[in-house]
């Protein structure tokens, strides 16, 4: 057994042999995997194989994609058979917004190349005679995919990893993890058999890793204690059974008919899939328990739950109706077994949080099918510095020290019985809720906002009717324009014509002073430094060139900055900002860095009649230049007193209007609210949601993070040369310029149909030729259409190119138009007063 290795896997399932190889395959020639039992003893071996292409993340597509391509190949490199089944997928849709989510899921599908086709009940009656169909209002079918058996597949990626020089040492359990300043020191503990159990020897090693990936599973928790950090990947119960043979499913087989393909009813909660002339049900039913909240019992190995088939009743019974003829076959097998999940339902992919060299792979609900392409996008970035996809939404730091144990375990268990509804794109899931507030929450829920969850953290997305119940928003979601668009164009016109308050407290928030932070500014963004008073927006990139970050900075002293960046990005800035800090202190001087979002509580007023509520509190010797544009232009910040509230304003709006960020002591929250809706008042204030600023800043063509910045496009490709400064070294300049302009970011004003606008997940044509996909979408109150951000071939991306978006399985006009299309000058931003 080797005790110095370039890479090594901890946890020898479905994901980490497939991190394994891919690492061997892209090169590193050194690598080694752990496995405390057997290979496939955990989750991976209670499996049900199944690999679903249905997501609605673009990231999780591709690694989806990746991993049903990528097991078609395995028996030509290692000549065994990895057992998979190509029989199709027949999603099925018993309503028409099942088929609205499915229409819009299919688009999202053709942005990555994902083939598909719609059916009708008469045409999967025709094909598949045992399904019942008559109250079914279509389904999406996926030809390509399937099952698989996860020990085949697993032992052919093992087999193919040792092919490539990986050494797969089993029985060896991880006990403790060392980070020298260069390297990691593992120790790893021989396990051995005794009464049944699989318990430490005295036989321990010390084995040398410059990386180190743990792929433990259900194992996640006790990982994270040895490493120290948190991580919300907890298991819970998922059950299926295996039916013994259908006398009509073997009848319709020996016919000559092929496999059906997995039948997902989706409205009952289920999937089925045929096994030897019977059938296997899966279910994904309401009130099954996270388990092992602190870690997996040393009694624990390739173990079972006692099957409770009363909580799968109803799915049976549905099972039943959807295909009568397996009424009557027995029961063959059962099965109930722990299935890690993470809150939103994502694996955690990448570096884990405040560590070097140390990555995750954990949280797998969809293990088997997302083995594949996890394996290869983690390889890239572990061997080249950065994915080709953009891995920001399964990052581990997207949930940050503010989470806890019980709310993983509980937001696990939503996400497992959430797992087969409605995924509508305005969807906030209750669970856990509220948890992180500001002062003013009950204010606002006072006044009718509806919240959205943002890193933890309440957020008002739009304001509802005051003597709404409680069941509003639920009500209100919808694939198309649903019960609270009104509400968010109504707020959108008022800043367009009046004025709006918008409570943007959930901004990341970071000081940064000292003699090197000036030096340490210049290297990490791109853009010229702000002057001692001013604004300026820039950007942090990656390695590879691309955006990692987004930030705001405001100079508050020569070497004093205030830097504001994305509520939803909180840990996942701070950690990337800690460890360059934590790079360049020896080269550029001490630097100080504070996290101070919980410190400032932050309120945006914007609109023509904004500096009219400002100006009935504004406290200043001559209040009537204060807010003037000589004493406070646009793009600039000052510290003024808004009635008895210190306030660091800064001129800035990200809706495209007049207006200012007004960053406030969180303590002083409720006093400030009082004031600015009371001064308000007679101006015809309006209190503004999320959801009507993300349409407004789409008409000013404002990028957002997450969706238009992120990790595969470089600021140029984003059309952000004005916040670039070629002039001078940044991090990432060689490798942003060696990338020249592989796509670019455009604006559309869009004909959509009149009940529906798009989200921002949809692909773009040129005639027949799919030319890119958009990133945002929404409704513009200025044009009176849709309108929507994305990504087209630079030659596309001329105002007045004509195109098409596929909304609703139809193609819609769309039109590329000048950046900003809304006040392109930026004559209301600037207006003065």
């Amino acid at each position: 057994m080797k005790r110095q290795v370039k890479a090594l896997v901890v946890g020898g399932g479905a994901v980490g042999t497939s991190i394994a190889y891919h690492l061997a395959r892209a090169g590193w020639d050194d690598v080694m995997l752990l496995e405390r039992d057997e290979l496939t003893s955990g989750s991976t071996w209670h499996a049900a194989g199944l690999l679903p292409y249905f997501n609605m993340s673009y990231a999780t597509t591709h690694i989806h994609d990746y991993s049903i391509k990528f097991y078609k190949t395995l028996e030509e490199e290692t000549g065994l058979n990895a057992g998979f089944a190509v029989v199709g997928n027949l999603r099925m849709a018993q309503t028409d917004e099942r088929m609205d989510e499915y229409m819009l899921y299919a688009s999202t599908a053709e942005t990555c190349g994902v083939p598909y086709e719609f059916m009708t009940p008469d045409e999967i009656k025709a094909k598949w005679p045992l399904i019942r169909t008559e109250d079914l209002k279509g389904a999406l079918y996926h030809q390509t995919d399937g099952y698989i058996n996860p020990a085949d597949v697993t032992m052919a990626m093992a087999k193919g990893a040792r092919q490539r020089g990986v050494m797969i040492e089993r029985k060896w359990q991880a006990d403790a993890f060392h980070w020298t300043g260069e390297a990691w020191e593992v120790t790893a503990t021989k396990m051995v058999e005794k009464g049944g159990n699989l318990v430490p020897s005295d036989e321990q090693v010390v084995i040398t890793a410059e990386h180190v990936v743990t792929a433990s599973g259900n194992h996640a928790q006790r990982t994270a204690e040895m490493l120290g950090i948190k991580m919300p990947a907890i298991p819970v119960e998922h059950q299926f059974i295996v039916m013994e043979q259908d006398p009509e499913l073997v009848k319709f087989r020996a016919e000559g008919n092929a496999e059906h393909p997995v039948i997902r009813d989706a409205d009952a909660q289920s999937y089925v899939r045929e096994e030897r002339g019977g059938w296997i049900l899966g279910v994904y039913e309401k009130n099954a328990p996270a388990r092992f909240e602190h870690g997996v019992p040393n009694s624990f190995r390739a173990d079972l739950f006692q099957l409770d088939l009363e909580r799968i009743e109803e799915q049976y019974m549905a099972m039943i109706h959807r295909v009568p003829s397996c009424e009557n076959s027995g029961l063959k097998d059962d099965f109930n077994g722990p299935i890690c999940y993470t809150p939103d339902g994502n694996p955690l992919v990448g570096p884990a949080p405040g560590l070097t060299n140390m990555w995750l792979a954990e949280g797998f609900s969809f293990g088997i099918t997302a083995a594949g392409g996890t394996g290869y996008y983690l390889a890239q970035m572990m061997v080249e510095g950065e994915a080709e996809i953009d891995m920001a939404s399964l990052d581990p730091k997207r949930y940050g020290d503010w989470m806890t144990t019980d709310y993983a375990a509980r937001k696990n268990e939503e996400c497992y019985d959430h797992v087969y509804i409605l995924h509508h794109p305005d969807e906030e899931r209750p669970a856990c809720r509220p948890l992180r507030t500001g002062p003013a929450y009950d204010r606002q829920k006072t006044a009718g906002a509806q919240f959205g969850c943002v890193n933890g953290f309440e957020r008002p997305n739009y304001y509802g009717p005051l003597d709404a119940p409680d069941s509003f928003d639920h009500d209100a979601r919808s694939f198309r324009r649903g019960g609270w668009w009104q509400h968010a164009v109504d707020e959108a016109k008022a800043i367009r014509e009046g004025v709006g308050l918008v409570d943007a407290t959930a901004f990341t928030k970071h000081r940064i002073s000292g003699p090197g932070a000036t030096a340490f500014l210049d290297w990490f963004t791109t853009n010229k430094l702000p002057k001692v008073g001013r604004i300026n927006l820039t950007y942090a990139l990656t390695a590879h060139g691309t955006t990692r970050t987004e930030y705001t900075i405001v100079r508050l002293a020569e070497d004093d900055y205030y830097l504001v960046s994305a509520g939803a990005w909180h840990a996942y800035d701070q950690d990337y900002l800690y460890k360059a800090i934590m790079e360049k202190e020896p080269e550029f001087g001490r630097i100080n860095e504070e996290d101070v979002t919980t410190r400032w509580g932050v309120f945006a007023i914007a609109g023509p009649k904004s500096r009219d509520v400002l100006n009935e509190l504004v406290k200043d010797a001559d209040p009537s230049t204060v807010l003037s544009n000589k004493r406070f232009p646009w793009l600039s910040y000052r510290d003024i007193e808004l009635g008895m509230c210190p306030v660091r304003a800064i001129r800035v709006a990200y809706t495209g209007e007049l207006g200012w960020e007004l960053h406030h002591p969180i303590e002083m929250q409720n006093y400030l609210w009082d004031q600015l809706v009371a001064a308000g008042e007679k101006h015809g204030m309006k209190l503004v949601g999320a959801r009507a600023q993300n349409w407004l800043r789409q008409e000013k063509s404002y990028r957002a993070f997450g969706t238009e910045l992120g990790r595969d496009a470089t600021p140029l490709e984003a059309d952000l040369p004005r916040f670039v400064d070629l002039s001078k070294d940044f991090h990432g300049k060689a490798e942003m310029e060696a990338k020249g302009i592989r796509s670019k970011c455009v604006t559309l004003l869009i004909d959509g149909p009149e009940d529906a606008d798009p989200w921002g997940r949809e692909v773009l044509y040129d005639g027949d030729t799919r030319v890119g996909r958009l990133t945002s979408g929404g409704y513009s109150v200025a044009f009176g259409k849709s309108i929507g951000m994305g990504y087209v071939t630079p030659d596309l991306a001329v105002p007045g190119t004509k195109l098409k978006v596929k909304m609703l399985d139809q193609l819609w006009d769309a039109e590329i138009v000048e950046d900003s299309p809304y006040d392109p000058k930026n004559e209301a931003i600037r207006k003065d007063g």
